[in-house]
C-alpha cells in the first residue's frame, strides 16, 4: 500500500499537526515505511499461537493482605527537608 500525498494532508489533518508543502515528500516516504512494516507483519503465520498476556506465564507472588499504620514514620520523615514533629513544613502558599 502506498499513500499519495493528499491522504499524508488528511492524515496531518486528522492528527491535527500542521504540516508544510516542503514536508509532504519526506513524511510520505516514513508512512510508506511504517505501513510496509506492517504489512511484513501481517504476512507472519500465526495459526496455532496462543496470545500473550505477558512476557512470562508465571503465578505471580502473594502476601497476606494485613491493614497496619504503615510503622515508618521516622524513614519517611528522614527524608524531608524540614519538619516540625511528625510534620512535613513546606512553604505557604495561600495568604
Amino acid at each position: 500500500m502506498s499513500l499519495d500525498p493528499a491522504t499524508v494532508r488528511r492524515i496531518a489533518t486528522l492528527a491535527r499537526i500542521h504540516v508544510d508543502d516542503a514536508e509532504i515528500p519526506q513524511l510520505q516516504s516514513e508512512l510508506n515505511g511504517i505501513l510496509g512494516w506492517i504489512e511484513q507483519l501481517n504476512a507472519v503465520n500465526i495459526e496455532g499461537v496462543e496470545p500473550l498476556t505477558g512476557a512470562a506465564r508465571m503465578a505471580l507472588k502473594m502476601r497476606e493482605d494485613v491493614v497496619n499504620d504503615g510503622g515508618a514514620q521516622d524513614k519517611v520523615l528522614a527524608n524531608a527537608p524540614e519538619r516540625i514533629g511528625a510534620y512535613f513544613v513546606v512553604p505557604k502558599v495561600v495568604e
